[in-house]
Order: structure tokens, then sequence, then C-alpha cells
């Protein structure tokens, strides 16, 4: 179904972290553009316009949603992490003037886009996780807190720690049958887990796509 001319819609912008230091940027491109295309992909449903890559380690797209932007974001975070690479993601709203191009996140203008932009390129904060919501004094500064609590443990993830938890992010199951297919014992697994605080960075996603939900509700985007 076509969207009409000045949507409000979500905006997902994200930024390669230290990719200048990187041994080979051949290599973390490549690994950037098949996390796009996989995106694009399996979010296609939720994806206004698709996420682009617009100079090589930055890319932006339009999604139908604010929570379907952070599911997006959250996923990207944890794929890329694994493949050792970091990244940093911006969500916000914006009031096109423009009609939306859904083939690619280009040659597009509407309220709202500078600012995330402008967000995005401050690099005073290590928060992978940031929000820009024009007009919410208080919600804004407070999804920021958030996401900076959940960049903080991520920090101190371990391989294995990132490894065995996003396995239980991505896999079915009970946590025996995953501890099983990781080829450890589920108390192994649960003392992985516990250091690596995954039951409050998961409880700290939950809360954020709550949020954000409920701003969808607000804003009508649907």
């Amino acid at each position: 179904m076509p969207i009409k001319k000045g949507p409000r819609l979500a905006v997902l912008m994200g930024d390669l972290v230290g990719s200048e230091r990187a041994r080979s940027l051949k290599t973390v491109h490549g690994i950037l553009n098949e996390a796009i295309d996989s995106a694009n992909e399996r979010y296609a449903a939720a994806i206004a316009s698709p996420l682009t890559i617009t100079l090589g380690d930055e890319f932006q797209g339009l999604t139908r949603r604010l929570s379907e932007a952070w599911n997006i974001a959250a996923s990207l975070r944890l794929r890329l992490l694994a493949a050792d690479v970091s990244c940093r993601f911006l969500i916000g709203l914006t009031e096109l003037e423009t009609t939306v191009n859904p083939k690619a996140a280009w040659n597009m203008m509407g309220r709202g886009l500078a600012e995330a932009r402008d967000k995005l390129n401050d690099k005073r904060t290590r928060n992978a996780y940031r929000f820009s919501l024009p007009g919410e004094t208080l919600v804004e500064p407070l999804l920021d807190a958030v996401g900076d609590s959940l960049s903080e443990v991520e920090a101190a993830w371990t391989a294995t720690q990132l490894k065995y938890y996003t396995t239980t992010r991505t896999t079915p199951g009970s946590n025996a049958e995953i501890a099983k297919s990781l080829g450890v014992t589920p108390r192994s697994l649960y003392k992985v887990l516990n250091a690596a605080r995954a039951d409050f960075h998961r409880r700290q996603s939950a809360v954020l796509e709550r949020a954000l939900t409920e701003l969808d509700g607000r804003y009508g985007l649907r």
C-alpha cells in the first residue's frame, strides 16, 4: 500500500564505531552490507524506506513504527557485535515533506531528520542506543538513559557471554535445550548468563520496546 506525501514515520540511523581502525575496511564493510541486506529482508513488512548505506560506514532507513525501528536496531547490534563490529544507533521521529522513497533512503526531506543526524554524530557518549523525539523533553532523556545502561552491559561482555546471550534471544526452546545446542550444561549456561547480566539486559530491552509501542500509539504510527 503506497504511503501518501507527508507521513509521520520512525527514522533509524546507524554509524559504525572505530571502523577507521579496522585491519580490513573491506571486511568490515562486507559484514555491514550483509547485515543490512538481511535486516531489510527480515523486516520488510515494517520498513517504509529500506536501510541504505550512505557514507561507507553510516546507514539510514524509515520504519512505520518506533518499536519496529528498535527491534531492527537491537537485532543488528547483536549481529554486528558477534562479528566484532561495533555500531551505534539513533531512533527518531520524522514528518516527511516529500514522498517516501521505497527503493532507498535517499532524496527525502522532513522535520526531525536533521535533529536525528546531529544527535547520532554527537560522539561525546558511548551510548549505542540514542533517541530523537522533538518536543519530548522528559521521555527522550529517559529513553537515552535506558539505552546507556544497555550499552554499559554490552561493553563488559566477553565473546562467550555475547554468544550465549545472543543464542538465548534468537533460538527457540528451553534453557536446557539451548545449553545442549551449545554443548554445555544448563548450569554452565546459567553461570555465563548471570555474569553477563542477561536478565537485566532483557528487562531493559523490554522496557524500551513497551515505551516505544506506547509512543507509536500516541503519534498514530501504524
